[in-house]
């Protein structure tokens, strides 16, 4: 696995348990510009229920409506965006208009001034 991607695993345990691990941050750096196309993913197991989640943060300036993730056959929810490189982006799930979620597999986590953390991707 390359260092811009995060993949999905699955390994065996005892008897028919299984552990997946979701790949849910998946860079693409582009040759032609300074850019790189991010997958964010949100696993099927943090969206339980969910009727909308969106993705809000630094690069659509945390409005809660702009960009929507689209439901996956497997259940996961996904949107691809492209982000300008050399830049480090916060940002969060919001599912249903209600609930925040963090991106379990971003590049780190950094404190928010609401007594919660952002997920960060670095690009």
């Amino acid at each position: 696995m390359s260092p811009s991607t995060k993949g999905r695993q699955t390994k065996k345990g005892n008897g028919d348990q299984t552990l997946s691990v979701t790949e849910t941050l998946k860079k693409q750096y582009l040759k032609s510009r300074p850019a790189c196309k991010v997958t964010f993913i949100l696993p099927k197991e943090a969206a339980r229920d969910a009727r909308r989640i969106t993705i809000v943060g630094d690069f659509n300036d945390w409005q809660k409506e702009s960009t929507a993730l689209r439901k996956q056959k497997d259940g996961d929810f996904a949107v691809t965006l492209e982000l300008e490189c050399g830049k480090e982006y916060r940002y969060r799930y919001l599912i249903d208009g209600v609930r925040w979620e963090n991106d379990w597999h971003a590049d780190r986590y950094e404190p928010n001034p609401y007594g919660g953390e952002d997920s960060i991707i670095v690009v």
